[in-house]
C-alpha cells in the first residue's frame, strides 16, 4: 500500500500538500522535520505535520519526496503547538508560520548540527610577540591582544568584528592559528554557576517584585510597570540568577538591536555562562550557531529581538520581553505576528511564567494586569540616587525659530552644556528637510508614486522618498515653474545637527538616526563615543528613545510634538504617551538632576498636561476608558483587511464583496471601505476594511468561515490585499 506525507510549505495558500515516499523511507517521515519537494518548476523545502495511507489525489498526479533531511523533530512539541495556534489565529498558512519559526539557514536546507567548530588560537610565537611592535598595525594588535588572553571562536571574533585582513597578516606571520575541534557540549552552568559581577543591592521595590516572581511555579504572566530608571534590568538579572541555579535557560526578548549590545555586555558582566544572541544584523550563519546552542542547552541565555521567540530551549526556565509596548514586536511584513502575544501563549504550553517589562505599558497588556489575567508589580522609584525629572513646556506660538530650536531651547542647552552636561535632543525626521519648496511659485515637490513630500538629504545629494524608497538627485530647477529658488522647508536631523555645529561650535554634536547607523557596528561605536563624552550634544530620532543609559544627559528637548498629537490613527496619543515618558526617561539618569523640555504650538492640549502633571499611568487608565467608549481595542477586537490596486475602483469594489461577507449586528461591526491615510502608495491606491468584534472568539469564527469564500472572489486577484490581526498602525 502507498505512503504519504502531508508537508506545510511555505506558500500563502492556507492548505498542506501531499507526497508519496517509499514504504522503506516511512522511519524517516517524522511530524516536525524537514523535507526537500517539488512544487511547480522548483524544490522546495517543507515540514513534515503528519504521516497517511490515504490521499484524495489521482496516483498519476501524485510526486515523490526528493530528500529528507533531518533524523528528528527541528521544533519541540511546545513550539509546533504555538506556530499551529498562530497561524490559524492569524489567517496564514502553517508553512508560512512554520518558516517564520526557523532561522533562514535551516530554511535553505542548512544542517542542524555541525561535528567541528573553528577557533583561533596564539602560537607560541604570538604569545611571546610584543604587541609595542604592532603599533603601526592597531587591527592586527587588537586581534593579537584578544588571542594571547583566550583562544575565541570564528563566531565570536565575528561579534567582537575583528579584523579579517589583520587575522590573515598575522596567519601568514605565523603569530596565530585556526584549528578544528570536535563540538563537545558543555552543560557545566547548570551544576556550577560562577557570577562574574557581585549583585547590586536591591532598593525595597525590586526586592518584593523579585520575591514575589520568584516564589512563582509553572505558568503566570506578569507586568512589571517602573518608571525609567528604576532599574528593571536590575530585577531581570537577579530572576535570571535563580533561573540560571535550577538548571534551566531564559529567553529575553528586547525590541531593536541597537538595545541588544548593552542588555548582552549587563548579562555577559554578571554570568558566566554562554549567551546566544539572534537579530536580523547577523549573518545566516551566526544566527543557525546560536539557535543550535539555545536548542541543545549549551547557551544558558538567549537574548534577541521579535524572530528569537521561535528558538528553542532544551531547559525552558523564563521568558522576558524588555519594553514590551514597542510597536517593532509586531511584524508588519508577511505574517504580521505580535511577539508579546505569542511570548505569553509559548509560557503557557511550556508551563513558565513570562515577563513583561515596560515603563509606559500597551494598554492591551494594562488591561489584562487590571482585569487580573496578568499579575502586576510596580516600580515607582528611580534606581539609586537618580531623581525625578523637572519637566516643562516652552510655548512657540508668535516665536521665531532657528533651524527649528527656540530662543529659550537654545539657552538652556547653553546652561547645561557649560556645566559640563550632555544635550539630546529628539526630533522624529530623519534627513534634512521634510519637503523642497519652491519659493517663487510655492511648488513642494511630491513622490510621484505616493501621496507623500520628498525628504531632502543634503549629504547624499538627493531626495528621497521614505515610504516606497523613490530617490532622485536634488533637483536644480522647480519641476512647476522652472525656477531655480528651491529650499528645505521644515527640519530634519540632518539640518538640525548642521545648524547646531554653527551654534555651538566648541561642542561636538552626534547625529544618531536610520542614515548614520545603517553600517555594521555604527550605532555601537556611537553609544561607546557617547558614554566616554566625546560628543555633547545628542540628536535623533527614535532610536535614542528607547532604553539607552546616558548618565551626563541632564536636558532632553523635544522639538516638534505638534505632529505627534494628530494623526488618523487611534493609538497616536499612546504611542506619544509612551514616547515622551521614554525620550524624558534619558534625562538625570545618574546623580544629576534632570530636565525636559517640549517645544510646542499646542501648550493647553489636554493630552501633554495628563502626561507632564499626572504621568503615563494614569494617563494611559484614561485612555482605556476612552477606547472603551469608541468600541476600539483592546475593549474590541479588530481585524484590518487592506487591498491595494493600480485602479482605486478595484480595491473598493473588492472590500465591499468582502464586507458583504461578513456578519453586523450588536457583537460585530464592518466599518469601510475606505481609503488609508495615505491613499496612493508605491503606484498603488490603498484601501481598508475593519472587522470588528466584541468577543475574540466571534471575529475567528465569522473570518474563518468567510475566508474560503473571499479567497474564492474573482476580484482578489485583480489586487493584493492582506490581512493585519490586531492591528498596531492604521497606515
Amino acid at each position: 500500500m502507498p505512503l504519504f506525507v502531508e508537508v506545510a510549505l511555505p506558500v500563502p495558500m492556507r492548505q498542506s500538500f501531499s507526497y508519496k515516499i517509499n514504504p522503506d523511507d516511512a522511519h524517516r517521515a517524522i511530524q516536525g522535520s524537514r523535507v526537500k519537494v517539488p512544487f511547480g518548476r522548483q524544490q522546495l523545502i517543507g515540514l513534515v505535520i503528519a504521516q497517511t495511507d490515504q490521499c484524495d489525489l489521482a496516483e498519476n498526479k501524485m510526486k515523490f519526496v526528493s530528500e529528507f533531511l533531518d533524523d528528528e523533530p527541528l521544533l519541540p512539541q511546545s513550539l509546533y503547538k504555538l506556530t499551529s495556534w498562530a497561524a490559524r489565529y492569524y489567517f496564514c498558512s502553517l508553512g508560512q508560520m512554520l518558516s517564520q519559526a526557523l532561522p533562514v539557514a535551516l530554511r535553505k536546507g542548512a544542517a542542524v548540527t555541525t561535528p567541528t567548530q573553528k577557533f583561533y588560537r596564539a602560537t607560541p610565537d604570538g604569545h611571546e610577540v610584543d604587541l609595542t611592535t604592532l603599533k603601526r598595525a592597531p587591527a592586527q594588535r587588537q586581534v593579537l591582544a584578544q588571542l594571547q588572553q583566550k583562544t575565541l571562536s570564528a563566531d565570536e571574533a565575528n561579534q567582537l568584528e575583528l579584523s579579517k585582513a589583520a587575522i590573515k597578516a598575522l596567519m601568514d606571520k605565523g603569530y596565530i592559528a585556526l584549528e578544528e575541534r570536535a563540538n563537545k557540549l558543555d552543560l557545566s552552568w547548570r551544576d556550577n554557576l560562577r557570577l562574574d559581577e557581585e549583585p547590586h543591592q536591591l532598593n525595597a521595590e525590586q526586592a518584593i517584585a523579585v520575591a514575589t516572581l520568584n516564589q512563582q511555579q509553572g505558568y503566570r504572566t506578569s507586568l512589571l510597570e517602573g518608571v525609567t530608571g528604576s532599574g528593571k534590568t536590575e530585577v531581570y538579572l537577579a530572576l535570571l540568577e535563580t533561573i540560571l541555579k535550577q538548571g534551566k535557560q531564559a529567553l529575553i526578548l528586547v525590541p531593536e538591536i541597537g538595545l541588544t549590545p548593552q542588555t548582552i555586555s549587563r548579562f555577559r558582566r554578571r554570568f558566566n555562562v554562554d549567551v546566544a544572541v539572534i537579530h536580523s544584523g547577523l549573518t545566516d550563519n551566526q544566527r543557525l550557531e546560536a539557535w543550535r546552542q539555545a536548542k541543545t542547552g549549551q547557551a544558558a541565555i538567549i537574548i534577541g529581538t521579535r524572530s528569537a521567540l521561535f528558538t528553542p530551549m532544551r531547559f525552558p526556565g523564563m521568558i522576558i520581553l524588555d519594553e514590551e509596548h514597542d510597536a517593532s514586536f509586531k511584524q508588519q511584513e508577511g505574517v504580521g505576528y505580535h511577539a508579546r502575544d505569542l511570548a505569553v501563549m509559548r509560557g503557557h504550553l511550556e508551563d513558565i511564567p513570562v515577563l513583561l517589562g515596560s515603563a509606559t505599558p500597551s494598554l492591551e497588556t494594562l488591561q489584562n494586569a487590571i482585569n487580573g489575567r496578568y499579575q502586576q508589580l510596580t516600580l515607582g522609584q528611580r534606581a539609586g540616587p537618580a531623581e525625578k525629572v523637572r519637566q516643562g513646556i516652552i510655548d512657540i506660538r508668535n516665536q521665531p525659530l532657528k533651524h527649528g530650536l527656540s530662543h529659550g531651547l537654545i539657552n538652556e542647552m547653553r546652561m547645561h552644556l557649560d556645566a559640563g552636561n550632555q544635550v539630546l535632543l529628539f526630533l522624529n525626521r530623519r534627513g534634512f528637510a521634510p519637503a523642497l519648496l519652491c519659493h517663487e511659485c510655492g511648488h513642494l515637490h511630491e513622490c510621484d508614486r505616493c501621496d507623500a513630500f520628498f525628504t531632502v538629504h543634503q549629504s547624499l545629494g538627493e531626495i528621497r522618498c521614505h515610504h516606497c524608497g523613490n530617490q532622485y538627485a536634488i533637483p536644480k530647477q522647480c519641476h512647476q515653474c522652472g525656477s531655480t529658488m528651491l529650499m528645505g522647508q521644515g527640519v530634519g536631523t540632518e539640518q538640525l545637527a548642521n545648524a547646531l555645529e554653527s551654534l555651538f561650535p566648541k561642542y561636538p554634536v552626534i547625529r544618531i538616526d536610520r542614515d548614520t547607523t545603517s553600517r555594521k557596528g555604527s550605532l555601537e561605536s556611537h553609544l561607546n563615543a557617547i558614554h566616554k563624552g566625546e560628543y555633547k550634544i545628542l540628536v535623533g530620532t527614535q532610536m535614542l528613545a528607547k532604553g539607552h543609559h546616558f548618565p551626563d544627559v541632564t536636558l532632553v528637548g523635544l522639538l516638534d510634538v505638534d505632529g505627534a498629537l494628530f494623526s488618523a490613527d487611534f493609538r497616536a496619543p499612546e504611542r506619544f504617551g509612551q514616547l515622551y515618558t521614554q525620550v524624558a526617561g534619558r534625562a538625570g539618569r545618574a546623580r544629576k538632576p534632570g530636565t525636559v523640555l517640549m517645544q510646542t504650538h499646542q501648550c493647553d492640549n489636554p493630552i501633554l498636561r495628563e502626561l507632564m502633571h499626572k504621568g503615563y499611568g494614569e494617563f494611559a487608565r484614561g485612555q482605556l476608558t476612552e477606547r472603551q467608549h469608541a468600541l476600539l481595542p483592546p475593549a474590541w477586537h479588530m481585524l484590518l483587511i487592506r487591498a491595494e490596486a493600480h485602479q482605486a475602483e478595484d480595491a473598493d469594489a473588492f472590500l465591499n464583496q468582502v464586507a458583504a461577507l461578513l456578519p453586523q449586528n450588536q457583537q460585530c461591526e464592518v466599518i469601510g471601505p475606505m481609503p488609508a491615510p495615505m491613499d496612493r502608495k508605491a503606484g498603488k491606491y490603498r484601501r481598508q476594511l475593519m472587522f470588528q468584534t466584541k468577543e475574540r472568539t466571534v471575529l475567528q469564527q465569522a473570518f474563518e468561515q468567510a475566508l474560503p469564500q473571499i479567497d474564492a472572489l474573482p476580484l482578489a486577484k485583480r489586487c493584493r490585499w492582506s490581512l493585519d490581526r490586531d492591528p498596531q498602525d492604521l497606515l
